[in-house]
């Protein structure tokens, strides 16, 4: 495993990470959960990200009890604040109050006393940005997380943070976590530049976009019966890259990164992630063993200038297509 620092901090995180969204706490059972934590551990990871969300607080719970296996200094632990932990209209949002009720909270289902990273799930236009930012820096001062970051942020909300921690003497952000894939660069843009600006290390979620890129999916086929695809709740944004063009050309990719590289689609992907500067690390799931194994090799990948150029030629087609569905 190679390791990153995180933006411009000294802390170094693992170039894969292990996640838990849509898995711990509620689709994989707490025993699997815990074996493919200590799974990732062993095998180098020290970045494990989670929210107090995922599962309304279920997630934290998994993950704190298979990580107190371990010293404490030796894993670096995130989690993040903003969506509804309740029903009252205090139980979301970046307000103090519930950056700090949330944050304890999270601390107590982690069985941890602090967290390494504590991340601002979204941009809360309700609250005063300087409240939440003067928030988070106290928590730090009280030594209950250690750094801050945000989640799916604009480059001018990331540049309006960054300004006012810097004019009030404030800890500044370290990290921002975008959705992040070959289908999905919206960050290319502006996102990335300005955070390099300002310091702050991509840790990117959703790098295989929800199973797309590992070849499950086969244009003129429906979806296997058991996979995300197949749910009815299927979410938007997977929902928009299930067309069979599209997944023509994810064929291309799978057919590069075996004829290539003699690797998995999803390997390939990752790699293609990594090779980024701004990224500092990227965040898997893994509902079994076998799948963390082989999202750990794409670590050891290095793309040739002649593959990207073919897989930049793909990309542009997709951008083509899905430009159309719009």
């Amino acid at each position: 495993m190679k390791y990153r620092r995180l933006g411009n901090s000294g802390v170094k995180v693992s170039e894969i990470g292990l996640g838990s969204w849509l898995t711990y706490g509620s689709s994989v059972e707490d025993q699997t959960a815990g074996n493919i934590i200590h799974h990732a551990y062993e095998n180098g990871i020290n970045f494990f990200d989670t929210a107090n969300v995922y599962n309304r607080g279920e997630a934290e719970k998994v993950v704190g009890k298979a990580l107190s296996s371990y010293k404490r200094d030796s894993y670096v632990l995130a989690s993040k604040v903003y969506f509804p932990m309740g029903d009252g209209p205090n139980d979301r949002g970046l307000s103090r109050k519930h950056i700090m009720e949330q944050c304890d909270a999270s601390l107590q289902r982690l069985g941890t006393d602090y967290m390494d990273l504590y991340q601002c799930h979204r941009y809360d236009p309700d609250t005063p940005l300087e409240e939440t930012l003067m928030a988070l820096d106290d928590l730090v001062r009280q030594g209950k997380i250690l750094y801050y970051g945000f989640s799916e942020w604009t480059g001018t909300q990331i540049s309006d943070a960054a300004h006012i921690a810097d004019k009030r003497n404030l800890h500044r952000p370290v990290s921002n976590q975008p959705i992040y894939n070959m289908l999905v660069r919206y960050i290319e843009k502006e996102v990335l530049p300005i955070s390099e600006r300002e310091g702050l290390g991509q840790v990117v979620f959703s790098p295989l976009a929800q199973g797309i890129l590992t070849g499950k999916y086969r244009p003129g086929e429906q979806p296997p019966a058991d996979s995300r695809a197949a749910n009815s709740d299927i979410n938007f944004a997977m929902e928009r890259f299930m067309d069979d063009r599209i997944l023509e050309n994810v064929v291309k990719l799978e057919d590069l990164a075996r004829n290539e590289l003699g690797v998995k689609l999803s390997q390939l992907a990752l790699a293609w992630i990594l090779r980024k500067p701004g990224v500092s690390s990227t965040i898997v799931g893994a509902s079994r063993p076998e799948q963390l194994e082989e999202n750990l090799k794409a670590a050891e990948l290095e793309l040739p200038d002649n593959l990207l150029d073919e897989i930049d030629s793909t990309l542009q087609e997709i951008d083509h297509i899905t430009s159309g569905l719009h």
